[in-house]
């Protein structure tokens, strides 16, 4: 069976709500799940995988968080291309955090399986169904 991690950091709940939903939907779609805290995994673990799903929220300036998964994205983003990737995360406000994370990764030679998915706050049901898809897309 594909296996495909979910890779997340998460400060409140929000964006492991969305891990959860996109490792629900890769589930259902006859992949297995790995759900690991960006703490659990190292990049070179991550970069063994055909395609992940990859969770932060935008931090202070609209970044990454910066402690442990923007040098976790940094290490693994040499090792992205040809993988199939789908990225998520949480967000307070505005800003331009998730263009410039998707750029990151098409940048890195990896193809977005589709548009990173945003939740204000937690997510709604809106942002569940675009999860929902990207998770059936990478266990394709």
């Amino acid at each position: 069976m594909k296996q495909i991690p979910v890779i997340f950091w998460t400060g409140t709940g929000n964006t492991q709500m969305m891990a959860d939903a996109v490792a629900e939907a890769i589930n259902a779609a006859g992949a297995e799940a790995v759900v690991k805290n960006v703490s659990e995994i190292t990049a070179d673990e991550a970069a063994g995988y055909e395609a992940l799903a990859l969770g932060c929220p935008a931090m202070g300036a609209e970044v990454l968080e910066e402690c442990e998964f923007e040098p976790f994205f940094t290490e693994l983003e040499g090792k992205l291309a040809g993988k199939k990737v789908a990225i998520f995360g949480s967000y307070g406000w505005g800003g331009t955090y998730m263009q410039d994370w998707e750029a990151r990764v098409k940048d890195a030679g990896a193809t977005l399986v589709a548009d990173g998915v945003l939740a204000l706050g937690a997510p709604d049901d809106e942002a569940v169904a675009k999860l929902a898809e990207a998770g059936k897309l990478l266990a394709e």
